[in-house]
Parts: C-alpha cells; structure tokens; sequence
C-alpha cells in the first residue's frame, strides 16, 4: 500500500523532530565534542544512514534551527509594503522578534535557549558552521536588494548587527538577567543600530 504523500511528509518530519531532539539534549549533557553521531542515532533508533538523510553534517544537528529562519531577511525586504523602505522593513521584522522574544533574537531566558546558544557561542565548529549560514543569509539578503557591490555591502553590515544585537542580548541573560529586564535595552539598541544602518555610522 502507498502512504498518502501529506502522510510520508508528516512522518519525515517526526523523524526528523526525534533526531534533532536526540541530539540536542546529549549535546546539552554532554558537550558538542564529547557526543558522536552513533550515539545521537542510537538514542533516536534510527540507522546512521537515516540520521544523514535528514542531517548532512553533525554541526546541522544543532543549527538547523538557526537554518530555520535562513534567508529571513531577505523574505522580509521581497515582501514588505511597496513604499516602504528594505531598511524600514528590516527593522521592523527584527523588532517584531524582540517582542516575541524569539530565541533567534537572543531575547528569550528559556534555560534550554540560554544552554543552546552558550554551545553554539563556545564551540569552534559550530560557530564556524554557522557563519556559512550568516553568509547564504547574506548572499540572499543582496540579491533582494541589488546586485552590486553597494548592495552587498548593505547586507553584511545587515546580517552583521542582528548577529551582534542577538550576541548582546543572550550575554546579559546568560549573565543572570530576565528576558522583560533586558528588553527594554534589546529594543533601544536594535533601534539604533537600524537608524546608523540608515544614515551612516557616525550617527548618535
């Protein structure tokens, strides 16, 4: 018999949410580097080739849901009000994360957010994975805008302050202060840093 196609989706999907989920709590136990594949497969019960069906690296394992919101920027440029401004619609769309306290914002004191991002933050290989994802980010966030150097220029200076705003926001939490104490300052800085994006950097 052959399963329904909306069917084979959703149980692809639960398979990948059990793998995903594996791996990120022996991950928060242990350590990135202390954990292997075989164990994140076994605690799964997948097959190692099924755990790489659905994850092409062990880096991915942990950072997909930072792939999660891949090429957000750009979504928020290409579908924003057609007189409004690409740096007005940035703006707004990270604003709108703060509010939400979306853990991709920094913003957001969950224990489990605070551990993930201090793994990601402290672990070479992940970091590094991760700035490839800030640079698809950018070379999507460019070609929306333009694709000239000025253009490109724009989206690195773009994915560079959200990489900074949400680095800003998680080291305050991780340091001991609450998600609301910290917003007041989260939503003060990303203003500014949309308004110097703006008008140049030399503006106060």
């Amino acid at each position: 018999m052959i399963e329904p196609v909306g069917l084979r989706a959703r149980k692809k999907a639960r398979t990948r949410d059990v793998i995903a989920d594996a791996a990120i709590t022996l991950f928060l136990a242990h350590g990135f580097d202390q954990v292997s594949v075989s164990d994140i497969a076994a605690m799964a019960e997948v097959s190692k080739p099924t755990l790489f069906r659905y994850f092409a690296t062990k880096e991915d394992l942990i950072l997909h849901r930072f792939a999660d919101h891949q090429g957000e920027a750009a979504r928020a440029v290409r579908d924003r009000q057609a007189d409004m401004a690409p740096m007005t619609a940035l703006h707004r769309h990270f604003r709108a994360g703060l509010d939400r306290f979306e853990p991709v914002t920094g913003l957001n004191d969950h224990p489990e957010v605070v551990a993930f991002h201090r793994l990601v933050f402290t672990t070479p290989s992940l970091a590094g994975r991760l700035m490839q994802y800030m640079l698809d980010d950018e070379d999507a966030l460019a070609a929306v805008l333009d694709r000239g150097i000025g253009a490109r220029l724009q989206a690195a200076q773009v994915i560079a302050v959200q990489r900074v705003l949400a680095r800003t926001n998680w080291q305050k939490i991780a340091d001991g202060r609450t998600a609301r104490d910290v917003q007041p300052e989260a939503v003060a800085d990303a203003d500014r840093a949309f308004t110097q994006l703006r008008h140049g950097t030399d503006s106060s």
